[in-house]
């Protein structure tokens, strides 16, 4: 049996993803496992936001990332959770599923929100955590 040593948990600033970040948390402790936060911030802005500045909206997204990591970490610390933060840019399906499939991240097990901070509204799940859910080479466990 593979033991779980190391948790990635994709955060995107959404209640969800903080849902996701509690569970991980709790396994974390019980199986003595890492935990790596992750923000990928896009670089293909969303139809909303294509008529402003699409480096300004990096800029801002990066601010965010950081705020959100912060936020995750404070929470970790609490619990002596040892962690990683990477904030890494791309369409954030294809960049997750890529940071899991790099052998030396070592991901065990992806805890993901079931939907983000995006307008577009799914049907089941939302787009990201359902590209992940299909492509992970590792489980998935997907929170509501």
């Amino acid at each position: 049996m593979h033991s779980i040593q190391t948790i990635l948990v994709p955060l995107d600033g959404s209640d969800n993803s903080f849902r996701a970040l509690n569970l991980a948390i709790s396994l974390a402790k019980k199986l003595e496992a890492k935990i790596t936060l992750m923000y990928c911030v896009s670089i293909f802005p969303s139809i909303e936001v294509q008529i402003v500045d699409p480096i300004k909206c990096q800029i801002e997204e990066r601010k965010f990332a950081e705020s959100i990591l912060d936020k995750a970490e404070k929470i970790c610390k609490q619990y002596d959770i040892f962690l990683k933060r990477i904030i890494d840019y791309g369409t954030p399906g294809y960049t997750i599923i890529r940071f899991i499939k790099t052998k030396s991240n070592k991901i065990d097990l992806v805890i993901i929100g079931s939907r983000g901070r995006s307008t577009a509204k799914e049907i089941f799940l939302g787009s990201v955590s359902n590209y992940v859910l299909h492509k992970s080479p590792v489980p998935v466990m997907v929170v509501k």
